[in-house]
């Protein structure tokens, strides 16, 4: 039974895959969706051309006008695989996949290249040298910096796209920082609330506070527990990278 349940979503993904109309491949940049000016298609298919030379890499730049009701990683698997990218000895194809409308963009790497292109990378490369650029509507700025970023990783430049390390999480000694913060925080409001209900002492001539609350605790800055200003881009462009 379960063997004919896979065999069935087998079926019906194949089915949905062979649905999608792709566009020819004719160039090492195919602009179907016609977001990039003459210059950028001219300077990238010459750039990618020299790669190929060079590596025997073959990397293409796609732009659809829509993934026709397909995710993003269905429709460039399927894209890669009929376009038949790379060598086939080798497999080390790459495809970079744009689609607009549905705000996705995607890095599809054949198995040869998988160790070295890696799904760290190509998140940060997405994340770092082309969303940003898509956010300002310059969608050739970003596939020029999303290649850029490609290559200088197939040439063995890793650098600039290792991803960063978050300090706080990963350093013991950020718990023991946080620690500290809410013991001073709990000390100062004790101190607080022992000089409100106990002004004047109550002794002699003195007066306790009654039916009164504590007065106003200011919490210091710089607090961990702060709010603080943050956030950064949500959403669009982050579509998923690929294998």
């Amino acid at each position: 039974m379960r063997l004919a349940a896979a065999a069935l979503l087998l079926c019906l993904v194949s089915a949905a895959a062979f649905a999608l109309n792709f566009p020819p491949l004719t160039g090492r940049v195919v602009d179907q969706a016609n977001i990039m000016s003459a210059q950028s298609r001219g300077d990238l298919e010459t750039k990618l051309k020299d790669l190929e030379d060079k590596s025997g890499i073959q990397l293409v730049v796609a732009t659809v006008s829509s993934l026709q009701g397909s995710d993003v990683e269905t429709y460039a698997n399927e894209l890669f695989r009929t376009w038949k990218l790379g060598q086939a000895q080798k497999n080390n194809g790459v495809l970079l996949l744009v689609a607009p409308n549905e705000h996705k963009v995607r890095i599809e790497v054949g198995y040869g290249l998988e160790g070295t292109l890696t799904d760290a990378l190509s998140s940060v490369i997405i994340s770092s040298a082309i969303v940003p650029r898509f956010k300002a509507g310059d969608f050739s700025g970003g596939i020029q910096r999303g290649v850029d970023g490609i290559i200088s990783v197939l040439s063995g430049d890793t650098t600039d796209w290792q991803p960063k390390i978050d300090v706080r999480r990963d350093d013991p000694s950020s718990d023991f920082d946080g620690w500290v913060w809410l013991l001073f925080l709990l000390l100062f409001m004790f101190v607080c609330w022992y000089l409100t209900n106990n002004a004047g002492g109550g002794g002699p001539g003195g007066t306790r506070r009654r039916g009164v609350g504590p007065g106003p605790v200011i919490i210091p800055y710089g607090s961990p527990w702060g709010g603080g200003i943050g956030g950064g881009f949500g959403g669009g462009f982050g579509g998923g990278f690929g294998k």
